[in-house]
């Protein structure tokens, strides 16, 4: 009760000493989770006074008068068919795991984003201006081209927790012998053929940026953004002087899941800010199904994009009938009615997942592992089982079971029988139970919410004029300074020199003694 007060008092002092801005969020990443993320930014920002305008495909409805949202549900339509289908998954996932694709994709639909009617609309009427942008960076930097439309600040927001190709925005990519990659499935400290793959992986990418994709980027940068900024009678900058000029990374996690690097000052911790403070209660039947659980309640979701009734029908099977063998109850999100169903087995086609995970008689979270939901299970210190099924996902389980409370099961069409004995041994192994309550004790034993973390962090930018005093140096050392490349090739220099030099030198010697020695024998 203390500890809400205290974050009330908190949040009335903001309000009392920001002044309202106009701010521009732009999250136009046709998913759902990702929509969580943004939602969770507007709100935020709307509780503490500013005006917002919401780029997204998930479109407010009786939005508050300071609220406008620019609706992008269009970029449904670009997304690759059946691409977050688990079955489509389960048999193209190298495909799927291409960086490449990735990059292509995110760069494509920014490109449609920026041509929709609302966004052009907005981005073309030199009437318009903002205090500040923040903006989703998903495998492209294009979207800091709205910042310079608007001549404002900008803001990253790193969805997962950040990594060497965001962080060399803002200052230089992490060292692969330590760190690693978004989607690597590898965790510190790694071995010797682990650092060099972590290795491989960040050259590869860079190899593939610096032939190609920044050249896409810079492409649809000087094609869409470039007139906007004349149309505004500004000289525009270069795509690198856009994508570099950002005022703060914040980053969807907390040091109770993330791994404690070395950081830039211009980046700040802000996961769990999507949380609600206050837990939404579920329906009165669920409450009672839950209440009424003896040995407790096993939760199963994939999460809101992949769907569980996507899944191959034997799997769907074989996992109906494992539960049904469980003395917990089972809570299953599923999309579509399932006809034979256990005793102990309930469906849901939409879960409270915040309010499921808050009650005392969950005993674990069967999850695909993504980061808001690892990030759920922790606020509320409950062990997971995790099913990973692309992207950052895998490594969000490796952490999660190095830190002791989690298990991994790998998604397969005959994982039933694996996934019995995880939840056997989770739920019969207090040792899971306790490291999700030490975790999420960590988690919440912080200065302040993670909420009023970001309000605070986005004022200081507007009241700052982009907080260069947060800025790193090393953003502006070029790499060759950076390795010291230049005292190398001087020392190389010199050396030849010098061995030059003392050959001259030793000839010049040897030529007088030669010299000598024929006058003494004259």
């Amino acid at each position: 009760m203390k500890r809400m007060k205290m974050y009330w008092l908190a949040v009335c002092l903001m309000l009392a000493c920001a002044e309202a801005s106009k701010i521009l969020v732009v999250f136009p990443l046709p998913s759902r989770s990702h929509a969580n993320l943004g939602d969770g930014i507007v709100k935020l920002l709307l509780n503490a006074g500013h005006e917002v305008t919401y780029i997204s495909p998930f479109p407010y409805k009786n939005a508050p008068p300071t609220l406008r949202t620019i609706d992008v549900s269009k970029n449904f339509e670009i997304m690759p068919m059946d691409i977050m289908n688990i079955k489509t998954i389960m048999n193209t996932s190298k495909f799927l795991h291409s960086i490449a694709f990735k990059m292509y994709m995110a760069i494509n639909m920014m490109r449609h984003t920026l041509q929709l009617e609302g966004v052009n609309k907005l981005v073309a009427d030199p009437k318009e201006e903002f205090d500040l942008v923040i903006a989703e960076w998903m495998f492209t930097e294009i979207p800091a081209g709205f910042a310079s439309v608007f001549d404002c600040p900008l803001i990253w927001l790193s969805s997962v927790e950040v990594h060497w190709m965001i962080l060399q925005l803002v200052d230089q990519p992490t060292n692969p012998a330590y760190t690693v990659d978004l989607m690597s499935t590898y965790a510190p400290p790694l071995s010797f053929w682990q650092r060099a793959n972590e290795l491989w992986t960040q050259v590869t990418i860079k190899f593939l940026q610096y032939v190609w994709l920044d050249g896409v980027q810079e492409r649809t940068f000087n094609e869409l953004i470039h007139p906007l900024i004349l149309k505004r009678g500004r000289k525009p900058p270069t795509f690198d002087e856009s994508r570099y000029n950002a005022s703060l990374l914040l980053s969807n996690a907390y040091i109770s899941t993330a791994s404690p690097v070395a950081l830039p000052q211009n980046h700040k911790f802000i996961g769990g800010y999507h949380i609600d403070e206050e837990v939404k209660p579920m329906s009165a039947e669920l409450k009672k199904l839950m209440d009424n659980a003896k040995h407790g309640v096993v939760y199963f979701s994939m999460g809101s994009n992949l769907k569980s009734k996507d899944m191959p029908e034997e799997l769907k099977k074989s996992l109906l009938q494992m539960f049904g063998t469980l003395k917990q109850t089972v809570l299953w999100k599923f999309e579509e009615k399932m006809d034979n169903l256990p005793s102990n087995v309930h469906i849901l086609d939409w879960a409270p997942q915040q309010a499921i995970l808050s009650h005392p008689n969950l005993a674990v979270f069967v999850t695909h592992g993504g980061l808001l939901s690892t990030t759920e299970s922790v606020h509320f210190g409950i062990p997971i089982i995790g099913i990973p099924v692309f992207a950052d996902q895998f490594l969000n389980v490796v952490k999660a079971v190095n830190k002791g409370f989690a298990q991994r099961v790998d998604l397969s069409y005959t994982m039933a029988d694996e996934l019995k004995e995880a939840i056997i041994e989770v739920t019969s192994n207090k040792r899971y139970a306790e490291k999700a309550k030490e975790l999420s004790f960590i988690h919440h034993d912080r200065p302040v919410k993670p909420g009023v973390e970001l309000v605070h962090w986005v004022n200081h930018v507007i009241n700052t004029r982009g907080a260069p005093h947060l800025r790193s140096p090393a953003l502006h050392v070029p790499f060759y300074q950076k390795m010291y490349l230049d005292l190398a090739a001087v020392l190389v220099i010199l050396f030849l020199a010098g061995r030059v030099l003392l050959k001259k030198i030793c000839a010049a010697v040897r030529s007088k003694k030669e010299s000598g020695s024929q006058k003494k024998n004259n």
